[in-house]
């Protein structure tokens, strides 16, 4: 599925924070290649950011239901 706005793949919380737990996962083997290495690390900046604007996203819901006068 892709984002209607940016027309970029999106990816849920849940996919997102499973893959950076692969990453991670990759990254601790002993014998990593040096080149897949800025590979993980960019990819792994790319959805720890997004897991950020999702959370954030949330709370401001959160914040708008609990607090509906502070939304405004």
């Amino acid at each position: 599925m892709a984002d209607k706005q940016t027309g970029k793949p999106t990816v849920s919380y849940a996919e997102a924070v499973a893959e950076i737990e692969e990453i991670l996962a990759k990254m601790n083997e002993d014998e990593l290649d040096i080149d897949r290495l800025g590979a993980y690390v960019e990819r792994a900046t790319t959805l720890i950011t997004l897991c950020k604007e999702k959370l954030l996203k949330a709370q401001q819901q959160v914040e708008a239901v609990i607090e509906p006068d502070k939304a405004e």
